[in-house]
């Protein structure tokens, strides 16, 4: 039987049809992420009560890793009561930059969870796995604080892995509770926040106070501390700082990395001993380092114990050695490290005093200085950077590279024919320092990526260069940013010695 093009026609249609409801419905119902750019980001953050949104760019590999999970995540939660919706922007896209740095958008893949059309955003701290996506946030869309009605209510929320905050209340009102309250919100992607009339029904403690108190419970230290300070700013100094171990624990337990993150982000000093936890002393360790902690808890010194197996990342990022083991390292609010090798148990708190007494010489980080810097781009390190750069009265052309840097490869070879184009102008050095192997003394130079170039001029005048990576334009920054009046006395000088011959 032959069929005519409307014959034909029609039986396509209808064979499509059929394939469409078989498929096509499903195939839409996959899209449950709702996808956001620059023309509709703000109308949707209006809309939603709770909308979360990943911000990220289409070539980062750890945004392929999430995007399925996340997209679990989103069709898990489409039938949340009520519906939490997950979002995505791409931040690399140039119309959605301008989103992106209202953020503080400074890596991928970064969620951030928007409540009730409010413009500043909470960081999203949990899993990245779909059913960790789900359980987090569902959380993160109910109650900031949970009510402790019963026994059982303590049990499941107090456990001895994590940190909660319990407010504990006469009554459900007055501006204690106000204030409470007010602090769970705003910190509740950190901690677990619950309130009770009852502290009988509380684990540890006091059980006979009726509060107004708040009472912190942690799987470390004395296990629960109690504050009635109820002005917000005082509680929330109280919680972040009896949050952090007196003595954070870096090995390879998970349970430990929460507490390790909060070390590294807070302002204090850092004083880091790190050794082989499977030492005949280790114990001999841990007692003198803790003691001396507790010593000073409350004076900007914040303490971690790091394991040998578990700190080579630290040990690269310090520039320390393994035959250095037992040490300390102390990193000061201003940056500054000091380092004591092959330390003794008894010798820690004497060394530790000695710095806070202002009696300890800084650390820095450099590779060997270099026996032969005959090259035309001169090398710099740590060790020769006061010498090269700020005490030899010349102008100097620096960058702060990254051996494993594709574009700093590519500057390479520009910078040697910049050299040798000053190669008989004995007031001008080009030279090139490994940002990653040698401290940079951050009050001169803002090294944030690779290659990063500033000049510093005889005089001291420092400035960065932001020009075209050419010889001509490199050679022309330099010629208006020297010292003049340096490069006259090299003329002089010059003359003066032709007189005498």
């Amino acid at each position: 039987m032959a069929f005519g093009d409307s014959n034909w026609l029609l039986f396509a249609l209808l064979a499509f049809s059929l394939w469409a409801v078989a498929f096509g419905s499903d195939s839409e119902s996959k899209e449950f992420v709702l996808t956001l750019d620059y023309s509709n980001f703000s109308s949707a953050v209006a809309k939603h009560d709770f909308i979360v949104v990943k911000f990220y760019a289409p070539w980062c590999g750890h945004c392929k890793q999430l995007a399925p999970e996340y997209e679990k995540a989103a069709s898990l939660l489409s039938s949340h009561d009520p519906p939490i919706v997950l979002a995505k922007l791409d931040a690399n896209e140039e119309l959605n930059k301008e989103i992106a740095s209202e953020h503080d958008i400074k890596g991928f893949p970064t969620l951030k969870i928007f409540r009730k059309g409010q413009k500043i955003a909470q960081e999203y701290k949990g899993p990245r796995d779909a059913e960790g996506i789900v359980s987090y946030l569902k959380k993160q869309s109910g109650p900031a604080s949970a009510e402790i009605k019963s026994a059982d209510d303590a049990t499941n929320l107090i456990g001895d892995k994590s940190i909660v905050v319990v407010g504990i209340f006469p009554k459900y009102s007055g501006e204690e509770y106000r204030n409470f309250t007010a602090l769970a919100e705003k910190l509740r992607s950190d901690y677990d926040f619950a309130h009770t009339l009852d502290a009988k029904l509380l684990p540890r403690g006091e059980s006979s106070v009726a509060g107004p108190v708040v009472r912190l419970f942690k799987p470390f230290d004395e296990l629960f501390i109690d504050f009635q300070d109820f002005h917000v700013d005082a509680l929330e100094k109280f919680v972040e700082e009896s949050s952090i171990p007196m003595v954070t624990v870096f090995n390879n337990d998970p349970t430990n990395h929460p507490y390790v993150i909060k070390f590294f982000s807070n302002a204090n000093a850092k004083a880091m001993l790190f050794m082989n936890f499977s030492n005949e002393i280790a114990e001999s360790f841990k007692s003198n380092y803790h003691a001396i902690a507790e010593q000073l808890k409350g004076e900007g010194i914040s303490f971690l114990l790091g394991d040998l197996e578990t700190s080579q990342g630290a040990f690269q990022y310090f520039g320390l050695k393994m035959d250095q083991v037992p040490l300390i390292i102390i990193q000061s609010a201003d940056g500054e490290k000091y380092l004591k090798a092959n330390v003794e148990p008894d010798h820690i708190a004497s060394w530790i005093k000695e710095y806070k007494a202002g009696n300890v010489l800084p650390y820095r980080k450099s590779e060997p200085i270099p026996e032969d810097n005959s090259e035309p781009v001169k090398v710099v390190v740590a060790d020769t950077l006061q010498d090269i750069v700020f005490n030899s009265g010349k102008n100097v052309l620096l960058e702060f590279y990254a051996p494993w840097c594709g574009h700093c490869k590519k500057l390479a070879p520009i910078l040697d024919e910049v050299a040798l184009s000053f190669e008989s102008d004995a007031d001008v050095v080009i030279a090139k320092l490994d940002a990653t192997a040698n401290d940079i003394p951050g009050s001169s130079f803002d090294v944030k990526g690779y290659p990063t170039i500033y000049f510093r001029s005889s005089s001291g005048k420092i400035v960065s260069y932001e020009g075209d990576r050419t010889k001509e334009d490199i050679i022309d920054f330099i010629e208006k940013n020297r010292d003049k009046a340096s490069a006259t006395t090299t003329t002089t000088q010059e003359e003066g010695q032709k007189d005498e011959l």
